[in-house]
């Protein structure tokens, strides 16, 4: 009998990363979808016992797992497995999520587990609980692992403003998921880079196979950047969609959770609960099951495209693909974008720092410390004038998807390819 984990150099090595769905002892295998584990199950050639336990072996063996991993509480992780296994074994497992192991960011609440955002300052709750969308995980039977490492409060300093010393050039955002205070996870595909952030311990975990899925925190790129330069499927959900109460998010106008996964199919199931509506939640309760939403159908296959965006030649190529797919491609005017930028960092950087107490600053990194000054400094003028060029943004895209329903809005994730960790970067931050 093989577990789905690499128990040694040799094994890891010759693994391949290709999707498996269904158990086969003979195939040694990085990413493991949901499917793989629920038919190895039924099977009875494996039991979530066994594949946590294994799971958390190799967590704790190797140092990289164990940096993507802020807290793990054993007892609690075996005794959620064992229940599981007990399912299986009457024939009565809770659905195709039962017995997965996945994990979720720090910026959620999960029963007898701190909170801490990536930092040195304590946000567990004082009331325990468990945020709405990780229950309704456990409610399908998904095995929570523990708490993933994210980038300090989710906050990253734009190179910008700070050039980096050793690269002049260098000048797009760098919310990578460094770490000086928890550890950096490196990215699993070629370690002399980083993961991406703020949702890097999410998308190392995914990445490097320890589980399917996981779950981010987005508010200005934190799924989709580790995403892209992980090699994974993320989604950033429609704001409200998710419910995360009784947690109080930092960044209440901007943030949003949602899955990461290593192939769409588990995406889509996990997202599909997640998005469960809550009742006691003023916005999520008014969205559809996600379930009940009937698919359209279109007349018309639509890509808009914003040409700035789209200048690299593999851009060119990705058109190409969708074009010989039967898409039709419309160019589309995005108008002030850098306007646009500076509403959101205004917006987002006044809303943390208000959840943020003045007297925990100074445990904080040196960029947060400014960012967060720089955020309580807003004057309440400036913070509506931003909302407004929001409204406007929001009601020029409603604009353009009634003018072309249906209409997928392509553009790159990141402007660049992956972040290389620099020499100093992992002790200074």
């Amino acid at each position: 009998m093989k577990l789905p984990y690499h128990m040694n150099s040799q094994t890891a090595e010759a693994s391949s990363t290709t999707e498996t769905d269904v158990y086969d002892p003979n195939i040694s295998n990085r990413h493991y979808s949901a499917a793989y584990y629920t038919s190895a199950y039924r099977a009875g050639k494996l039991t979530p016992t066994q594949v946590i336990t294994g799971l958390l072996d190799q967590i704790s063996a190797k140092k990289d797992h164990s940096i993507a991993f802020l807290q793990i509480i054993p007892e609690k992780v075996l005794a959620a497995a064992e229940a599981s296994t007990a399912r299986y074994k009457s024939s009565k497992p809770l659905g195709p999520l039962d017995g997965v192991p996945v994990a979720v960011k720090d910026e959620l609440d999960l029963d007898g587990y701190d909170k801490s955002l990536g930092s040195p300052i304590d946000f567990t709750s004082k009331t325990g609980g468990t945020s709405w969308c990780v229950k309704k995980w456990e409610d399908a039977g998904a095995i929570i692992v523990g708490k993933l490492n994210m980038h300090e409060l989710g906050l990253g300093m734009s190179r910008l403003l700070f050039p980096h010393p050793l690269n002049s050039a260098d000048k797009t955002t760098d919310t990578t998921n460094n770490n000086p205070t928890k550890g950096t996870p490196p990215n699993p595909h070629n370690p002399s880079y980083y993961t991406g952030g703020s949702s890097g311990g999410s998308a190392y975990a995914v990445a490097s196979g320890l589980i399917p899925i996981a779950l981010g925190a987005d508010g200005g790129g934190s799924i989709r950047i580790p995403s892209a330069y992980c090699g994974l499927y993320g989604l950033k959900p429609s704001h409200g969609r998710i419910s995360i109460s009784p947690t109080t998010s930092l960044a209440a106008s901007c943030g949003v959770v949602g899955p990461m996964a290593s192939n769409m199919d588990d995406l889509e199931f996990a997202y599909s609960i997640l998005a469960t509506p809550d009742p006691s939640n003023p916005v999520s309760s008014l969205f559809s099951s996600s379930t009940s939403i009937p698919r359209i159908e279109r007349s018309r296959k639509i890509l808009g495209i914003y040409k700035p965006w789209l200048s690299h030649p593999a851009c060119g190529a990705a058109l190409d693909h969708y074009t010989s797919l039967g898409y039709e491609v419309i160019p589309i005017s995005l108008p002030y974008l850098h306007e646009a930028q500076l509403a959101h960092a205004l917006t987002i950087l006044t809303e943390i720092s208000t959840g943020v107490p003045s007297s925990s600053l100074a445990s904080l990194t040196p960029s947060n410390k400014i960012l967060l000054c720089v955020g309580a400094q807003t004057p309440a003028t400036d913070f509506l004038l931003a909302q407004k060029m929001r409204n406007m943004l929001m009601q020029h895209l409603s604009w353009l998807w009634k003018e072309y329903p249906g209409m997928l809005i392509v553009s790159p994730t990141t402007p660049n390819e992956g972040w290389r960790v620099e020499k100093g970067d992992l002790d200074k931050g």
